[in-house]
């Protein structure tokens, strides 16, 4: 028998979070403060809480109680500010850091703690509303190129910028090295890219980054990444290794059930750029958007993959905007960012309004009734 399960958490209030952003997303009373993440999910550091009485509290009681893992975890997000430059290990790295670092006797709780569990983080993300700004991927290299022309010639200092083009064109990683190395002349080029960026909008970015984190040689990494604004339901897919950044904006994300990141600038959260420097994917390429597959006439999919197989990722994210049949593979959870909704299976029926979750505790075949933006987080 599946039931059908409301549940809820607390924001998390990451300096980075807009002020009431969740409860907006959800349209609920905010708490006047930062909140950055509502996470939906098992993970030890948050579970979401059941809020009826029930054989367990929350979903970290329930997976061990159902001797079963929950294949992903999902986060309504709401950024004012640029989060760090990050990326997220493999399955194998994970499991690899994560042992090193417990052999180390370094607690979960600690600051420099890479690994807080052994699981990877392949993560995508929606965007709900138009304007969701992210930083993705090494740009191709003839465009970074061209940026640093152009920064170059408008410089009074232009042979500050000569040996960084050359690194870009030898090896993206090579240049990245060189910028994250904390040498004298790289805090020069800092210096000089900040001074001329103000009076060209093309490197606006360049010139919000510095004001948030002065002389971190990131503002320059960011300039060789995919720079990218998504209108909402477009979403991007960021798999191990892929350096990223979300800048601002509300999304909805799912990932798998970890909270491992490696930063290398722009955060005053731990930087470990020799650990970051082991996951990175250094390939150039275009940004690694995630174009949604129809399933019916009011239900889209957004199912990643590393491989062309697909085989390697167990959850998508369904959304759903209108009466519709549908099929989860695991137990899921629903959460409705406008509008409201209907949900039943041969079990059980719940009516969902705006900022209203859902556990469904196994695989079930769903009934929704209504309209607006229902997403149903699943595996495979």
């Amino acid at each position: 028998m599946t039931s059908l399960i409301p549940i809820t958490n607390t924001p998390r209030d990451y300096a980075w979070g807009a002020v009431d952003g969740v409860s907006r997303a959800l349209g609920r009373p905010g708490s006047g403060g930062p909140e950055a993440e509502l996470w939906l999910g098992a993970h030890p550091l948050s579970p979401s809480r059941r809020t009826t009485a029930g054989d367990w509290v929350d979903l970290a009681e329930w997976e061990a109680s159902a001797s079963q893992p929950l294949p992903f975890l999902l986060k309504v997000l709401a950024a004012a500010h640029p989060l760090s430059l990050q990326a997220h290990p493999t399955p194998e790295q994970a499991a690899a850091g994560f042992a090193r670092e417990d052999a180390a006797g370094i607690p979960l709780s600690a600051r420099e703690r890479n690994y807080k569990d052994p699981h990877a983080k392949p993560e995508l993300i929606v965007a709900v509303d138009d304007g969701f700004e992210a930083l993705c991927g090494f740009r191709p290299v003839a465009e970074t190129q061209a940026s640093i022309d152009a920064l170059g010639a408008a410089s009074a200092r232009p042979e500050l910028f000569a040996h960084w083009r050359e690194l870009v064109g030898t090896g993206v990683a090579d240049a990245f090295d060189w910028l994250l190395s904390g040498a004298d002349d790289v805090d020069a080029l800092v210096q000089a890219a900040v001074e001329v960026a103000p009076a060209d909008e093309r490197f606006e970015l360049v010139a919000r980054l510095a004001g948030e984190y002065p002389g971190d040689p990131g503002i320059l990494v960011a300039l060789m990444m995919n720079h990218v604004t998504l209108r909402a339901g477009e979403a991007l897919w960021l798999p191990a290794g892929n350096i990223h950044a979300y800048l601002r904006g509300t999304g909805v994300e799912l990932m798998g059930p970890s909270d491992n990141v490696l930063r290398g600038g722009l955060t005053p959260k731990h930087v470990d750029r020799d650990e970051l420097r082991t996951v990175l994917d250094f390939t150039p390429g275009p940004p690694p958007r995630l174009v949604p597959v129809d399933v019916s006439e009011h239900v889209v999919s957004y199912r990643p993959a590393s491989t062309a197989s697909g085989r390697d990722v167990d959850f998508e994210l369904l959304l759903v905007t209108g009466d519709a049949s549908f099929a989860t593979g695991s137990p899921a959870i629903a959460v409705v960012i406008e509008g409201a909704f209907a949900l039943s299976t041969t079990d059980a029926a719940a009516d969902l309004s705006h900022g209203d979750i859902l556990f469904v505790d196994g695989p079930a075949s769903l009934r929704a009734s209504g309209s607006g933006r229902l997403f149903v987080a699943t595996g495979i």
